[in-house]
């Protein structure tokens, strides 16, 4: 050391100054650049009830606002108000899953891009008992079952993914719902749920949300047909006030993190995933 000179360079404050490097290059978009905070905008998200219900959307959006600049607002109602909102631009970036109006959307100029995303798959759900004696058949013999002997079916009635799909599925079966055994709720995945396991009624619904709904009586009666799989797509809004953070959203979907995220969630807690990252099927 030179004399007269002070060592102000000695252990401590090296590891000091190595943990305070280690601190600021680790940290996150949330906290400070510069000494400056990070200026977040608003991503305004119109996604469906199922993705909120599982609970996938928090799991996502939290590692989403970690890496970009972006607060996302989410607003969970079926796919059809959904794209209506886009429609209207109240939405930056859609989630959603009802591809015959995704692809109607996007035919005419609403969208900017759809990505495909992920995928679970539909169940018919209904008492342990079945009166309608559906268990084991496929959907459209289901649906015919159950309107012939007038057992309670439970719909959601709201212009969702799932009601789409209903109709499709009673359309299929040649059938046009409704009488006193129809019951139509106009809410959602997880409400609907819990109306038709008190009624002991039938109801379609996606997988996803039946296991991630509590103490329901119902069980699954019909699964693994062609016609339950539930494709979801994120579309890009045109026009959107995000228009970057919308980009920015599908992408984090549709990249390897996103994809680890969606195909992890809901193992630990369900022993299985609760969606399945889009394999281009």
């Amino acid at each position: 050391m030179v004399a007269g000179r002070r060592n102000w360079g000695g252990p401590l404050v090296l590891a000091a100054a190595v943990v305070l490097g280690a601190a600021v290059g680790s940290a996150s978009l949330s906290g400070c650049r510069a000494g400056r905070p990070v200026e977040r905008t608003p991503l305004v998200l119109a996604t469906t009830t199922s993705t909120a219900d599982t609970g996938l959307l928090d799991a996502i959006n939290g590692e989403f606002e970690k890496e970009h600049p972006y607060t996302v607002k989410t607003i969970a109602v079926g796919t059809g108000e959904a794209l209506a909102l886009g429609r209207k631009k109240e939405a930056d970036v859609l989630l959603v899953h009802s591809r015959k109006d995704e692809d109607e959307f996007m035919e005419a100029g609403f969208g900017s891009r759809r990505l495909d995303v992920m995928y679970n798959d539909f169940v018919v759900l209904g008492p342990r008992d079945d009166p309608a004696g559906v268990r084991g058949s496929a959907p459209g013999e289901a649906f015919a079952r159950i309107a012939g002997t007038g057992a309670t079916f439970v719909s959601r009635g709201d212009d969702s993914g799932t009601h789409e799909k209903e109709l499709e599925l009673w359309k299929a079966a040649g059938m046009t719902p409704g009488g006193t055994w129809y019951i139509s709720t106009g809410q959602g995945m997880g409400d609907t749920l819990r109306i038709a396991s008190e009624k002991r009624a039938y109801v379609l619904a996606d997988r996803g949300t039946y296991l991630a709904t509590k103490s329901l009586e119902l069980e699954v009666l019909s699964e693994g047909h062609p016609a339950l799989l539930n494709p979801y797509g994120v579309i890009e809004v045109k026009g959107a006030r995000n228009a970057a953070g919308a980009r920015a959203y599908a992408e984090f979907l549709t990249s390897p993190e996103g994809r680890r995220i969606i195909g992890e969630f809901g193992r630990e807690k369900f022993g299985r995933a609760l969606f399945t990252p889009w394999d281009g099927r």
